[in-house]
């Protein structure tokens, strides 16, 4: 562990900006949706309607966790916000290890840093210190913000304590990520992966009713914050699993940071053919050839998360539809017309931001190739700047339409199984998931820009997704107004189905992303390649 406290400095000052974002963000947006809460289920009649109503429901069961407690409005934020919370300081703790281990060395910055009095267990110790001390931030600094809301001290504890010790989780796994492949994307698509798995566990574990396998809610961490139920009982002995599991992932990765050389991963990339098949030759083939495999695992995530939706989405009728509250409810988590539709224009809008993280990983590919060297080479042939990136564009662009069709299908083959119209949900539902293609694009469209002009900030592309979900999915609980909402531009997609279909929006969007495209383009052939 020698030099592990200047390491841990280093890391703290270098990402001071980006802490600061991350816990003023996450705690600001949870006080807020507390204090919408407060106006909107004021009375405990008010709550009372709610549980009745919404809290025991498959379809808000997957998409949002049981309501255990409606007494307070410290209950019905923790089922309203607890679960996203939990996912974005998970999303924060994973790719924060992974940026000071697995990136360092990627860099060779680690390997200049290691020649000197540092020990082997110090890089990593002083990434997961960083991420401790981020997760003690947002967790005291949110139990803080509830008790000064007037909500209850034993539950914003728990509340607090609940999103800290799943970010430790995350931490942890992010740190065994690190271990295993050679480049930083492909750990961050691991950590990522296992955020999914979390989220797609506690999906199907809350919806499976008493007959279903309700245990797997128990598999996944951000079911154990749901058990822990903040506001609720308080069950403080089931933190110890979210600290177990923690300690025994950063033992994993301890154990396996000296079983690999530094730069190197467990698991050895595979020596490609020695000549190259048609269908991977020229700059689409290659940026082809790269991100097959990633697009082919998002797809089928997206699938079988469009059919975890899908399945419970019959269930949303057998609510009072006549319900006054009911309907609010329902109005206020997206869609119109009917109850169903609007529940399925809201899930399709969280499958959206999936396909938008995506979008942001194929097209910041091309970062990845740079920083690597890898991309000099390629561009030192015949091949142009603006060929060279359109090719992952290109790959981004079409890999978007596809990971959002595959969610349209697995939701219309499941509820169309359920309703016997399974032609006519599949139909509907892949083009209700298409319509934000427009608006994935545009987020690919920022990325690139960001890419182009002003490389060292393309992380903000991933912090513009956590906005993006706080503004569609709680922008009209918080009562934003309409200009806030309308940054995003998931906001501007017509929330089918259900709702009517324009034209203008899409196209709006469409004009937009293409604009930033060619920002992009234009501005890569401007800059020094490396920079």
């Amino acid at each position: 562990m020698t030099g592990l406290g200047a390491l841990v400095r280093l890391a703290l000052r270098r990402d001071r900006l980006l802490l600061l974002a991350w816990v003023v963000g996450l705690v600001g947006v949870t006080a807020v949706t507390a204090s919408g809460l407060h106006e909107l289920y004021g009375t405990v009649e008010s709550r009372g309607q709610l549980a009745a109503t919404a809290g025991a429901n498959p379809a808000f069961l997957a998409m949002l966790g049981p309501l255990h407690d409606a007494s307070t409005v410290g209950g019905v934020l923790a089922w309203r916000w607890g679960v996203f919370a939990a996912l974005l300081v998970g999303l924060m703790s994973a790719f924060l290890v992974t940026r000071h281990t697995r990136a360092e060395e990627e860099t060779g910055r680690l390997e200049l840093i290691g020649s000197a009095v540092v020990g082997r267990h110090a890089p990593l110790a002083a990434a997961l210190v960083t991420a401790v001390v981020a997760n003690a931030l947002v967790g005291g600094l949110t139990a803080l913000a509830l008790i000064g809301l007037g909500e209850g001290v034993a539950g914003s504890l728990a509340f607090g304590a609940g999103l800290a010790a799943v970010g430790l989780v995350f931490a942890g796994a992010g740190a065994v990520a690190a271990q295993l492949p050679e480049g930083t994307r492909t750990a961050n698509a691991l950590a990522g992966a296992v955020l999914g798995l979390a989220y797609l566990l506690r999906a199907v574990g809350d919806a499976a009713g008493e007959h279903g396998p309700t245990w797997l809610t128990w598999c996944s961490p951000l079911g154990w914050f749901e058990q822990l139920r903040p506001f609720a009982g308080n069950r403080w002995p089931v933190l110890a699993l979210p600290v177990a599991s923690a300690v025994a992932l950063v033992v994993v990765a301890a154990v396996l940071v000296v079983r690999r050389d530094l730069g190197g991963g467990l698991v050895p990339t595979r020596p490609g053919p020695a000549r190259a098949s048609r269908s991977t030759t020229g700059a689409f083939g290659l940026a082809w050839r790269l991100q097959r495999g990633v697009l082919l695992g998002w797809a089928l995530g997206l699938l079988v998360l469009g059919a975890v939706y899908g399945a419970v989405a019959r269930g949303v009728e057998e609510m009072l539809v006549d319900n006054p509250a009911l309907r609010q409810v329902v109005d206020r988590l997206g869609g119109s017309g009917g109850v169903v539709d609007a529940y399925l224009a809201s899930v399709l809008g969280i499958v959206a931001l999936f396909a938008a993280a995506y979008a942001v990983q194929a097209t910041l590919r091309a970062r990845a190739e740079e920083v690597e060297l890898r991309a000099e080479p390629v561009l030192a042939t015949p091949v142009s700047r603006v060929t060279w990136l359109g090719g992952h564009v290109a790959v981004a662009v079409a890999g978007s339409v596809v990971v959002l069709a595959a969610a349209g299908l697995g939701a219309g083959l499941v509820h169309g199984l359920r309703v016997g119209d399974v032609g006519g949900q599949v139909v509907r539902l892949v083009g209700a998931a298409l319509a934000h293609v427009p608006a994935v694009w545009v987020v690919a469209g920022l990325a690139l820009a960001l890419f182009a002009l002003v490389p060292k900030l393309t992380a903000v592309s991933w912090a513009v997704l956590p906005a993006f979900l706080v503004l569609g999915q709680l922008g009209p609980l918080l009562r934003l107004d309409r200009w806030a909402t309308d940054l995003s531009p998931f906001t501007h997609v017509p929330r089918v189905p259900g709702a009517e279909v324009t034209a203008a929006p899409l196209l709006w969007l469409t004009l937009v992303a293409a604009v930033l495209v060619g920002v992009g383009l234009v501005g890569f052939r401007r800059r020094d390649v490396g920079q």
